[in-house]
């Protein structure tokens, strides 16, 4: 696998850090080297947050992902979106959370722009928004084919508290198949 560079974007309280966690630890038991590097603000929830993430076969020797480097993109907040969007290289694809996020014209001509309704699909088809970290963990895995998938499902589960196991594999299951279908 070559070097692939990813980024959540969302606001204080959604879960990207989580999953950014959740990808780097699942490349490193994989026998790579993975990590994430996050940016927020001091607002404990609300505020712009950004989850870079690096995965790689090779040692990864600079920890911030440079603009124009970033393969992949998730985001659930139009804040941060904004913010954040120009650190993706031309004709990267970036998922958006089309009830949240607002791309331009200009954006959909720059980049592939996949819209999946990420917090619909947690809150009400998974039933817990809460899941919405692990929807977006799918669907970035699903586009980017990242990880070994049973590498980072067991990973993420030893992340998350076993009670909540069997919601967060429904989770994965429905991130999985909402990426599937837009990429046809």
């Amino acid at each position: 696998m070559s070097k692939i560079v990813m980024r959540f974007t969302g606001v204080g309280g959604q879960g990207v850090l989580l999953a950014g966690e959740i990808f780097a630890a699942a490349k490193i038991k994989d026998g790579g080297f993975g990590i994430k590097t996050a940016t927020y603000t001091s607002q404990v929830r609300g505020g712009p947050t950004v989850v870079d993430i690096q995965l790689d076969d090779k040692e990864v020797y600079y920890p911030y992902a440079i603009d124009g480097e970033i393969d992949f993109m998730l985001s659930v907040a139009d804040v941060s979106y904004q913010q954040f969007k120009g650190g993706v290289r031309d004709g990267g694809t970036i998922v958006v959370e089309p009830n949240l996020v607002h791309p331009t014209e200009e954006d959909r001509k720059k980049w592939n722009i996949v819209e999946i309704p990420i917090i619909t699909i947690a809150k009400e088809e998974v039933g817990n928004v809460i899941t919405q970290s692990v929807v977006a963990l799918a669907i970035a895995n699903t586009y980017t084919k990242a990880i070994d998938e049973q590498v980072l499902l067991d990973t993420m589960l030893s992340k998350v508290p076993k009670k909540v196991h069997e919601i967060n594999l429904k989770a994965y299951e429905l991130g999985k198949k909402y990426a599937t279908e837009a990429m046809k």
